[in-house]
């Protein structure tokens, strides 16, 4: 018997709540499918409930991307989104992509660049904000949106299709024990429910499991990326302006590159992202970021300057050959917790938003015809007819030419976009997941990295301190091991111990015990939920779950 049924056992069976659509997550995927539910049922003069689960404190806590932003599938939700205000300010003006040595930099010509690294008629925006405004719209249609409740539990019926989700409990201590605060979690209760998590949802990765929903796609293959949010001189910003990097300070074999934005408000988005396949154990994607900052380059934009947010989110990278199977009975993954994020555009809310619509209007289109708990197969079959569909086809090949390195891949996307123009009559493949890729530490040397200055160059404690993140002390850790000797008798004796290299947010630190062994100290408290440890651990024994309801970071303006 698990806790939560011994639970429910001592405090009786849980309250439940019902609707037409549940859905799992409060970013672009779920708000979208929200408020296209709402639109459908005032056009129709239909009643539809519908209800969002969102763990972050308020809807757009956990929001983090870069991020430019494609307008297509605002367009078509919010055909008037100017006019309603939508946080939408800054349109690129100028797109600039670099290759980088540790002290030059190489601008590729504007008529070499793929059309994938082309901005014009994209914004600049706050994910996070835009995601703010998208649940006022949704509450005014009369969306029902819980936020600081997590889905915690998959609920399914005796058929095997879902029936729902129940939220996490509240106030148990950290031994798992009831106290004073204690509430049970509640049961909510669908025809159908969407699962609409971001990279690597919780629940997302074991309705793939339980349903084998995988089993015909390639591994998916992912990365993190690092962002910090900055005030810099006027005289250094220029709104509008988009740079993109390769190259140092990653080695040539390894996928990453950086972003840098400039908004309004003298505000820039810089961040790094590492694609999580990379093999030496001794790389650490934080500092890798860190170290690019102090390119001659890219320094000067900062000098100055004041850093004023920081945060981490894994983004999900396969592409359409690692897509799974996203309808189930009684329920679907969209968004990033299916993996439709555009690796070569660098950008997945475009994408995000349009599956949650197109998820929508099958679901209305069953509720209409009485049926409940059965397979959306309209959802995959306007997947497969929609501009989505095309976009991601065309960019197939992206991630598995640039996964053979910065020059092969350069070269080969090249030949891929600009000679084929995506047309190309090949698809390469994803052959292993990012854990299988890590390599034993015997096999390279350390990374020294440079100790950061404070100004230009900071240490993760102080990142994690300006992320806003907190979790009750006392409440369980939601980092769960399989099995607690793993840590120090394979990771750390193997592997040199990654967890406390590839974590962003300090989380994993490996310290003495009074007999002085060695033992793995996890700080769930500084965790930023990117989700990382859940994907890179070589082992898998690292499991993400959720913590109690409104835990987590707190980001403003990302």
């Amino acid at each position: 018997m698990t806790q939560t049924q011994n639970l429910i056992e001592q405090y009786g069976p849980r309250e439940a709540m019902e609707y037409d659509v549940v859905i799992v997550g409060g970013g672009p995927a779920g708000l979208s499918a929200a408020i296209r539910l709402k639109q459908l049922a005032a056009e129709k003069g239909n009643e539809v409930s519908v209800c969002v689960l969102e763990k972050g404190s308020e809807v757009g806590a956990h929001i983090l991307s870069g991020a430019v932003m494609d307008p297509i599938a605002m367009n078509e939700l919010f055909p008037n989104w100017k006019e309603l205000g939508a946080p939408l300010h800054t349109e690129v003006t100028e797109d600039r992509f670099l290759f980088l040595t540790e002290k030059k930099a190489t601008k590729t010509p504007d008529w070499m660049l793929p059309a994938c690294f082309q901005n014009h008629g994209n914004y600049i925006v706050s994910l996070a904000n835009v995601v703010r405004w998208l649940g006022q719209q949704a509450e005014a249609l009369g969306v029902e949106i819980f936020p600081g409740f997590p889905a915690a539990e998959v609920l399914y019926n005796d058929d095997g299709s879902v029936r729902g989700v129940a939220t996490g409990n509240m106030g148990v201590d950290r031994h798992g024990k009831p106290t004073d605060a204690f509430q049970l979690g509640m049961e909510l209760h669908a025809k159908y429910t969407f699962f609409a998590e971001g990279a690597r949802g919780h629940l997302g990765k074991q309705l793939m499991a339980t349903y084998h929903l995988n089993k015909d796609s390639d591994p998916q293959t992912y990365a993190i990326g690092i962002k910090e949010l900055w005030e810099i001189d006027p005289k250094m910003h220029k709104p509008g302006l988009v740079i993109h990097t390769a190259g140092w300070p990653l080695d040539a074999d390894t996928y990453g590159g950086s972003f840098l934005y400039h908004l309004e408000n003298n505000q820039v988005a810089v961040g790094y992202v590492v694609g999580l396949a990379y093999q030496n154990p001794y790389l650490s994607p934080y500092e890798e970021f860190q170290r690019y900052k102090t390119h001659p380059e890219i320094r000067k934009f900062f000098e100055g300057g004041k850093r004023l947010s920081y945060g981490a989110r894994a983004l999900v990278a396969g592409g359409i050959q690692s897509l799974p199977k996203f309808t189930f009975p009684g329920g679907a993954l969209i968004g990033c917790d299916a993996g439709f994020l555009n690796a070569s555009r660098i950008k997945g809310s475009h994408a995000a938003m349009k599956t949650g619509m197109l998820a929508a209007e099958a679901a209305f289109a069953a509720l209409g015809a009485n049926r409940q708990h059965d397979e959306l197969v309209a959802y995959a079959d306007s997947f497969k007819t929609s501009w989505l569909h095309e976009e991601l086809h065309k960019a197939r090949n992206f991630k598995p030419f640039m996964a053979k390195g910065l020059y092969t891949g350069t070269l080969m996307v090249g030949i891929d976009q600009v000679v084929f123009r995506g047309k190309a009559p090949w698809t390469l493949r994803h052959k292993h997941a990012d854990h299988e890729c890590l390599r034993p530490a015997a096999e390279f040397e350390p990374i020294v990295y440079p100790k950061p200055d404070g100004k230009l160059t900071f240490d993760r404690l102080s990142s994690v301190f300006i992320s806003n993140t907190n979790h009750a002390e006392e409440q369980p850790a939601h980092l769960t091991l399989k099995d607690a000797s793993v840590p120090v008798n394979i990771n750390l004796a193997t592997y040199a111990g990654p967890e406390s290299r590839y974590c962003p947010a300090g989380v994993y630190e490996f310290v003495k015990n009074d007999a002085g062994d060695d033992r793995l100290q996890i700080n769930a408290q500084n965790c930023v939920h990117c989700k990382t440890c859940d994907i890179k651990d070589p082992t898998q024994n690292i499991v993400w779950v959720t913590p109690e309801g409104g835990g987590g970071p707190n980001y403003p303006n990302m």
